[in-house]
């Protein structure tokens, strides 16, 4: 079903927004990590793409709960103390994952140079990136819905391309190079688990945005799933072609290896090229999750859990001051990075994101197995809950101890909200639901 005109968005532009968030610049610079791994990359890229299969499966089945938002349709099974800190972990996730995307925005524009500038260009092209796109979510989920498709197209072009080297190289018999001999061991499979289950992330977005999506219960369960297999495929075969197309330390010393590998066969134009695409991945990642980060801050604002000024809407309920919250939050995550000092911080935001966003794995998990009554799927979700816990253990204790913390400070802010917002508890009820405008369909 095409998307209509109802400030709606339909399956192609919550496809769009689930291949679009989870495709950002994590993928185009994983080669540098994984390729001393060896096989067990190989084996990284199996490991998490069937078990974050298994998770999209979860999250498709907790979907098909309502349009309504993530936060909504856990209150459903858990109560509004679990859906919070499931919406809370989110919400970090996703802001603090901005300001990554942010940085690398900068980062890829500098390496083209001219009329983008050199690195001092980075933290302002940064910044900037960030308050444009803010400026564009402010128009509606629509608007932001036809920028995924426009981005999705181009971000898959470099994938696209090393996909058909390695068809070609294979073809014309001129053999492939020789992966790292790291030896298999549980350490290294883990490692490389971690790191290629950040890159799958993402998918989860679509659960986000609060009656944005038209027919839900069928649009988002399709979204979700069809578009997390489309990205796990794409990955296994771009992520290993990098290491099969181009020498270990090739790989390792490169600032962008993807472009690399195109340039070994079209020459430097077509690695301008590539890292302007990878820039314009970045993007649309950026555009994404200022709407899920928006809708999410929203979504608690709305329950008296945050602030109710975050509750103030423009048009067809465009949560215009949350996104501005987020993306100030991630701003001043941006300024952290800037200095040489804070190298440290940066790696480990990542680290943070991930470690915050497999709280709503483990939700969504539960939730499809409370709702499934066949062996098969509960077979599935069991896979997926062990999945999570050997990520969990592969972003290691200090990234966790710190998620823990923040959830901490997420119900301390809940407390306060809800002692001093006299409106949270007189005016709205557990679960709030805006009315749609009129004339939009249900």
């Amino acid at each position: 079903m095409a998307d209509s005109d109802d400030g709606k968005m339909g399956i192609w532009m919550t496809s769009a927004l689930v291949v679009g968030t989870i495709i950002g610049a994590a993928i185009f610079m994983l080669p540098v990590s994984l390729a001393p791994l060896g096989r067990n990359a190989v084996i990284g890229w199996l490991v998490s793409g069937f078990g974050m299969l298994c998770v999209a499966f979860a999250l498709a089945r907790l979907s098909q709960c309502g349009g309504d938002g993530i936060q909504a349709n856990i209150e459903r099974q858990f109560g509004p103390t679990v859906g919070f800190l499931v919406a809370w972990s989110f919400w970090v996730s996703n802001w603090v994952a901005l300001a990554s995307l942010a940085i690398a925005v900068g980062s890829t524009l500098s390496f083209i140079g001219p009329p983008f500038g050199g690195p001092a260009s980075v933290v302002p092209v940064a910044i900037t990136s960030v308050v444009i796109l803010t400026a564009y979510n402010a128009i509606g989920a629509r608007a932001v819905g036809g920028l995924q498709i426009l981005t999705v197209a181009i971000k898959v072009l470099p994938l696209l391309a090393v996909i058909s080297l390695l068809f070609e190289r294979g073809a014309s018999g001129a053999g492939y190079q020789a992966l790292a001999p790291a030896a298999v061991t549980f350490a290294n499979i883990a490692a490389a688990t971690a790191m290629t289950f950040y890159a799958l992330t993402g998918f989860e977005s679509a659960t986000a945005p609060v009656c944005k999506v038209r027919d839900p219960e069928r649009t988002l369960p399709r979204a979700i799933f069809g578009g997390t297999v489309f990205v796990v495929l794409l990955y296994m075969l771009a992520g290993t072609g990098i290491q099969l197309l181009l020498p270990v330390d090739v790989i390792v010393a490169s600032p962008a290896p993807f472009a690399d590998a195109l340039a070994s066969r079209w020459g430097h134009g077509a690695a301008s090229l590539a890292a302007l695409a990878i820039a314009v991945s970045a993007i649309g990642c950026l555009n994404g999750l200022i709407l899920v980060t928006g809708e999410l801050g929203y979504s608690m604002a709305l329950r008296g859990d945050l602030p109710s000024v975050m509750t103030r809407t423009r048009g067809a309920n465009t949560p215009y001051f949350s996104q501005i919250v987020g993306s100030v939050l991630c701003i001043l995550l941006v300024f952290a990075n800037s200095s040489r000092s804070t190298a440290d911080l940066y790696t480990f935001i990542i680290l943070l994101s991930t470690a915050a966003i497999v709280l709503l794995y483990f939700a969504g998990a539960f939730v499809a197995w409370k709702a499934s009554s066949t062996v098969g799927s509960r077979s599935v979700v069991v896979v997926a809950i062990l999945f999570l816990a050997f990520g969990t253990y592969g972003t290691g204790l200090e990234a966790d101890l710190w998620c823990i913390a923040l959830l901490a400070v997420g119900l301390a802010i809940r407390a306060a909200m809800r002692r001093f917002n006299s409106s949270a508890e007189t005016n709205l009820p557990a679960v709030a639901i805006p009315v749609a405008p009129p004339g939009s369909s249900a």
